[in-house]
């Protein structure tokens, strides 16, 4: 039997994002400008699945992450389906142990899996990650503490550590 993704659009303040779901979890939560190209994206991933567009059913998961993009510091319990490497998932699942408000370097994060040396292959796990927000690679920062990539751009990556500062200390 053909496996199912569905798919529905939302929109926030930092722009419209496509939210897609297997019967396990959240496959995939992106940011983009043109809805096309997302929905190319999901199909090129799932090229074995049958896509399916369904605003309706998606209604509550489309609302809970516009509403955790618009609050990231927000606790969610959004089941995730993470589909990757070994690696990947490893990285992936430390992310979401990251709470919110806090940060970590690639190095610290790498330290978890061998160590420093593997600051790198962090990176293009993070970068591979197509569940933003919910995994939350937005919380790792350059050893120096700056911004560097983030796969849905820096300025987002920006927005949504402030928003997770402010919160965590009452200042909205």
């Amino acid at each position: 039997m053909k496996e199912s993704v569905r798919y529905a659009w939302g929109t926030s303040s930092l722009g419209g994002f496509i939210a897609a779901t297997s019967s396990c979890g959240l496959v995939a939560v992106e940011f983009g400008q043109r809805e096309g190209s997302l929905t190319q994206a999901l199909e090129r991933r799932f090229s074995k699945a049958e896509l399916v567009e369904d605003a309706t059913g998606l209604k509550e998961i489309v609302a809970t992450v516009a509403g955790l993009i618009e609050h990231p510091a927000a606790a969610t319990s959004l089941p995730v389906d993470l589909r990757g490497s070994d690696f990947e998932r490893q990285v992936w699942s430390a992310l979401q142990e990251i709470p919110a408000g806090r940060t970590v370097s690639y190095g610290e994060l790498a330290s978890r899996f061998g160590g420093p040396h593997l600051a790198p292959q962090v990176g293009e796990a993070c970068a591979a990650n197509t569940i933003a927000v919910v995994v939350p690679c937005h919380r790792v920062l350059k050893k120096d503490g700056s911004v560097s990539g983030y796969r849905w751009g820096t300025w987002r990556k920006r927005a949504l550590l402030e928003r997770e500062c402010r919160e965590n200390f009452n200042l909205t």
